[in-house]
């Protein structure tokens, strides 16, 4: 079966992509990829679209937004297999994110009338602050998490009245395609929001490059997002990153062992451990460390791993075979395997939920963001060597602190490093509250009350009275 979508582009000689199924390993599908015309004549479809939206009302353009949030969760089911197939989702999990892709527009719809200015008293006269929009926005989505991530770009971009190219990942399309597709039957004006898909050089690099577009949201690796902030400054182009992490989940001896230990694989296994804020460091207290080890092997043990369709699995397969391969090369034997869990073999890409002993704390396990299901444990002594630990990386987007102790909580999610701390529990993302990463994790913030004033400049005016 090919998708071709003809209402996002041109049709035209184009680039196919062949999709693969990571729960089978097989191909099912093709998707049509741009070429540089042809995304060059979206931008400036969305280009020529912008002053039009930018003049809707807010009241009209909150209410697109809520049609859209509807028409998403009619289709809840049907978006959720879909990234169940293309993506290896396990159900539980898709259903979760298209319900927030639903919830997030839902929101940014409440934003749209809210996106008020300030008056400022001052000497001869009035002045007020508006926050205009940009323009077009370009959002390039990564392949861990299609549907979600989408919609953190492009639901406060449109409420802010700018309109948006995104760009999928390559692997991953369809949801974003759909979402797409539903965006115009909630009645977006043609050119407001366009999926391009198409391979990042082509594509991606466009939005970089092309005047039109006045700001890029990436969520990806450190690596590509270094170099797409140095593409973007000589226009002195708008930026926001999500890029990877190495987040650290620590134990210390007075939090609730059994609950920390019995949570500490969902902190680290989710979506196969192919998540930035996986928790893929676990530093505990030396006096509870044989304790914790003894149970969190039990829990490890307990992850159903398999078919991503079925509603009792947990972990579902890495998302391609050169994955595999990748996270496969971190056990090469330099630190030791405590346990491993099951996962099932012959067909798909599906890999077990590892522990590994940190041998030394400059290992390749330690400092390096593997991406797959496997966790290093640490062992601390005191807070302040906890502290140094979880802040031994480049990078800072999440983590999580179990102690029992308030006081304690408070002096280290102070001291960590990290954009997004969650005490006595794993949980990074809201679409009430601010994401984003510090050090090499990222620059700005996505989601949460600020979300779409990230989409808007803010401009002064004075007006005189004497």
């Amino acid at each position: 079966m090919t998708h071709g979508f003809s209402v996002f582009y041109d049709n035209g000689r184009v680039h196919e992509t062949t999709l693969i199924n990571p729960t089978t390993g097989l191909a099912f599908s093709t998707v049509a990829s741009l070429d540089l015309a042809q995304c060059d004549a979206a931008i400036d479809r969305a280009a020529a679209a912008f002053p039009a939206w930018r003049a809707v009302a807010p009241s009209d353009r909150a209410k697109l937004l809520r049609r859209f949030a509807d028409l998403v969760d009619h289709h809840l089911e049907e978006l959720a297999s879909l990234e169940v197939q293309n993506a290896g989702h396990t159900i539980g999990n898709a259903r979760w994110e298209a319900g927030n892709v639903r919830d997030l527009l839902e929101y940014c719809a409440g934003g749209v009338e809210r996106l008020t200015g300030l008056q400022i008293p001052v000497a001869g006269g009035m002045d007020v602050t508006f926050h205009e929009p940009l323009g077009v926005v370009g959002i390039i989505v990564p392949w861990n998490f299609p549907m979600p991530i989408a919609a953190w770009g492009f639901a406060p971009a449109l409420a802010a009245g700018n309109t948006v190219v995104l760009k999928p990942a390559e692997v991953t399309p369809l949801t974003a395609i759909r979402l797409g597709e539903l965006g115009q039957q909630a009645g977006l004006p043609d050119g407001v929001f366009q999926v391009l898909p198409g391979e990042g050089p082509v594509v991606g690099h466009r939005f970089v490059t092309n005047e039109k577009v006045a700001k890029v949201c990436f969520t990806g690796s450190t690596r590509v997002g270094t170099a797409l902030m140095a593409a973007c400054a000589p226009q002195v182009k708008r930026v926001t990153l999500e890029l990877g992490g190495k987040s650290a989940n620590i134990v210390f001896a007075d939090s609730d062992l059994d609950r920390a230990a019995a949570t500490a694989p969902y902190g680290v296994f989710d979506n196969a451990g192919q998540d930035c804020c996986a928790r893929s460091r676990i530093l505990v207290e030396d006096t509870v460390f044989d304790a914790f080890v003894e149970r969190f092997s039990t829990a490890v043990a307990g992850v159903v791993v398999g078919d991503p369709a079925l509603p009792e699995t947990e972990m579902g397969p890495l998302i391609s075979a050169a994955h595999h391969e990748r996270v496969t090369s971190f056990l090469d034997g330099t630190s030791e395997v405590l346990f491993q869990g099951a996962a099932p073999s012959g067909e798909g890409f599906f890999f077990p939920p590892t522990v590994l002993l940190a041998d030394s704390p400059t290992s390749r396990v330690v400092t390096e963001e593997i991406f797959g299901p496997v966790v290093v444990i640490q062992r601390f002594h005191e807070e302040d060597e906890a502290i140094r630990l979880a802040n031994a990386t480049n990078y800072g987007l999440s983590g999580s602190i179990w102690t029992n102790n308030l006081s304690r909580a408070v002096r280290v999610a102070r001291a960590v490093d990290a954009g997004n701390l969650s005490v006595n529990s794993h949980s990074s993302v809201r679409y009430a509250t601010p994401f984003g990463g510090m050090k090499q994790s990222g620059l700005g913030r996505e989601l949460g009350p600020e979300a779409i004033r990230a989409f808007t400049e803010t401009k002064n005016v004075f007006f005189a009275t004497e």
